[in-house]
């Protein structure tokens, strides 16, 4: 959702660390984020919170919730095979993650539709917060999850930039998020946390210890899929739904565009994202060739 704010192509494999901070915080998803935060606060500051621990319990409960709330939407839903069987849900599966597992680095199709995510994060945070501290903590908690969420869609777009970070923390998460991205979709559900991976059985350290999924770019939507449930394959400007039905649909190649960030980041043979798609699992111990442009 742009609101005016963007008129370019972004790229994540052609953009640096000040590009994305530019491009981040013009987006009009985050400024409603960062706004309806803002209101939240201020609504709990107008609001009688019992005391101050049990405002700090609101927000450490949702900070708590994240973690397996995402993982739960993240496998169950966006990863789920029953969202595009239906025509009224295809359109919606079609915007929240095929298109971004068929183009992981579009940087427009980035983030979740506000329609599906705002919801989402009301249901997640507020009734935690509401039986901790009653309104004000609803209110709390759902400025903690909008705050929450935002770092999260940050560390994501981070993990889909062409650079390695400094931190190692950063280095990991990236290199678990892309083999999740370019080696095998039923593993690395987490973003910022891969605990719930560890628990349930779908953590996954080194792509290369099994094959690559025939599915990582269309999530099991197959050429037997498209031929039954053929919405989402009409609604792909770039997919013809006969060859779709033949061949089926496989990773979407961007068409040459004029990119919004510097000519120094066009050099797509350093393109760490793309090294980790060819199974590049030690991503995080190359040397970056673009260190002076960041400080994470």
């Amino acid at each position: 959702m742009n609101f005016g704010f963007w008129k370019k192509d972004y790229r994540l494999d052609h953009m640096g660390l000040k590009d994305l901070v530019s491009a981040y915080f013009a987006h009009g998803t985050i400024r409603i984020y960062l706004t309806l935060a803002v209101m939240s606060l201020w609504i709990a500051t107008r609001t009688n919170i019992p005391t101050i621990w049990h405002g700090a319990a609101a927000i450490l409960a949702v900070m708590a919730l994240y973690p397996l709330a995402w993982y739960m939407l993240h496998r169950y839903v966006l990863h789920g095979r029953f969202l595009y069987k239906s025509s009224f849900t295809a359109k919606v599966w079609k915007r929240i993650h095929f298109d971004h597992h068929r183009d992981p680095h579009d940087l427009n199709i980035l983030f979740g539709a506000l329609y599906t995510t705002l919801p989402t994060i009301a249901l997640v945070s507020m009734p935690a917060g509401y039986m901790i501290a009653g309104t004000g903590g609803a209110a709390l908690s759902l400025a903690a999850g909008l705050l929450i969420t935002c770092l999260y869609e940050f560390c994501h777009c981070v993990q889909h930039l062409n650079y390695t970070p400094r931190l190692p923390i950063l280095r990991r998460m990236k290199r678990l998020h892309l083999q999740h991205h370019f080696h095998d979709e039923n593993t690395n559900f987490g973003i910022t946390s891969f605990a719930i991976d560890k628990v349930l059985g779908t953590y996954s350290e080194n792509a290369l210890t099994h094959p690559q999924s025939e599915t990582v770019f269309n999530l099991g939507y197959t050429k037997d899929e498209v031929k039954h449930y053929p919405w989402v394959a009409r609604l792909c400007e770039d997919v013809d739904e006969a060859k779709a039905i033949a061949e089926g649909i496989d990773r979407k190649r961007p068409s040459k565009m004029k990119s919004a960030s510097p000519d120094k980041y066009q050099d797509k043979s350093q393109d760490k994202s793309h090294r980790a798609a060819n199974g590049d699992a030690n991503i995080e111990n190359r040397p970056s060739h673009r260190h002076s442009d960041h400080g994470i």
